[in-house]
């Protein structure tokens, strides 16, 4: 393997700031408090007595926390996957559940990567080994949104963005930011693949060269870091077997897949007149995941407060803005979110002795 100066290389070894147990603070008080403010100005009494409290209810929102228990150890499986089986089972859910947590606390825009780097470091994994857990994922994670966003828009059209819309146009402000955010990530998953599987040389000569120029030098040692993180991990996914990439592919698009049906299985648990035939679930499932990909590229720590704002709006013809809207997505956000930033708040404090004395 080449070899580099240390400083060109990741930084595995510093604890990175959002994995402090404080920072729970700031993504709870913001979705809190939207969450309030939905309430005060939305709360109606009539509304909420019409919510049917039965055992069909209790059902679905059972269903809602079975597949939040399956996105888990999906994600749980292509981790033990990726690191070709050096994590017990375990482990790996152990890990997923710092990951999550890791991304709760931080901006959605900019994930958890720099974590996951520290988080597996911390297991003794190899430099080359973490670093192609790290860079696969984002690849994966990413090619889940680019193919399947077209094939949903192919068969529902611009009506993922918003209800009766015929062009992305029509859907405003964010059916602009959508395509934006769509040409963007297609050009860094394009750059992530390239480095990965075909030209990791070429690819650190392309972003030396970019680097060069003035206004870009400030992202230089960034930039030469991220080249010979691709060349290490070139090197280690050579050596895997298609059946390697396609059981990490299948296990990315179970943990995905579940992340938006268990939000459905929500909303028809308090809304039963909505009709559960394919149709509708697809065409609900395919808004819910038009949302949550906007959502993606929000400042606030895990997106904190905008999906709150923004779920009425998305969800206009299935889910009116009210009582019950704001009922939703907070279940969904317990669920899938505040019971990441619990289980962190309670796991990390003890990983972190157990990992340092390893270490010593």
């Amino acid at each position: 393997m080449q070899e580099y100066p240390n400083d060109l290389l990741p930084d595995t070894e510093a604890q990175p700031p959002n994995m402090r147990v404080s920072r729970i603070i700031l993504p709870v008080l913001i979705g809190v408090g939207v969450v309030a403010y939905l309430f005060w100005r939305q709360f109606d009494a009539q509304e909420f007595a019409r919510i049917d409290w039965t055992v069909r209810l209790a059902v679905l929102l059972g269903l809602a926390v079975l597949l939040a228990a399956v996105r888990h150890l999906a994600y749980a499986a292509r981790l033990r996957v990726l690191s070709n089986g050096a994590f017990s089972w375990w482990k790996c859910i152990q890990l997923i559940f710092l990951w999550e947590f890791s991304s709760a606390v931080s901006p959605t825009s900019l994930g958890g990567s720099a974590v996951a780097f520290f988080l597996l470091s911390r297991e003794k994994l190899s430099l080359a080994k973490t670093t192609t857990i790290v860079l696969y994922t984002v690849v994966l994670d990413s090619a889940f949104m680019l193919l399947t966003l077209p094939f949903l828009y192919l068969i529902f059209g611009a009506g993922i963005m918003r209800p009766g819309a015929a062009t992305f146009a029509e859907a405003g402000a964010w059916g602009h930011f959508f395509i934006l955010a769509y040409l963007g990530m297609m050009a860094y998953t394009g750059l992530f693949y390239y480095g990965l599987f075909i030209g990791p040389q070429r690819v650190k000569r392309f972003l030396g060269s970019l680097t060069s120029w003035s206004w870009l030098k400030r992202f230089r040692r960034r930039a030469i870091i991220l080249s010979n993180e691709f060349i290490l991990a070139s090197g280690e996914l050579r050596n895997e077997p298609s059946s390697f990439h396609l059981q990490s592919l299948a296990h990315t698009f179970v943990a995905w897949a579940t992340r938006f049906f268990l939000l459905s299985a929500i909303i028809v648990a308090f809304i039963p007149t909505i009709p559960v035939d394919v149709v509708t679930q697809m065409e609900l499932y395919a808004r819910l995941q038009t949302m949550f990909f906007v959502i993606a590229f929000s400042p606030t720590p895990g997106g904190a407060g905008l999906i709150e704002l923004l779920f009425g709006g998305f969800l206009t013809d299935y889910v009116s803005n009210g009582t019950v809207s704001t009922i939703i997505s907070s279940v969904w956000r317990l669920i899938s979110y505040y019971v990441y930033l619990l289980a962190g708040a309670v796991l990390i404090p003890g990983w972190l002795r157990k990992t340092a004395s390893k270490s010593s």
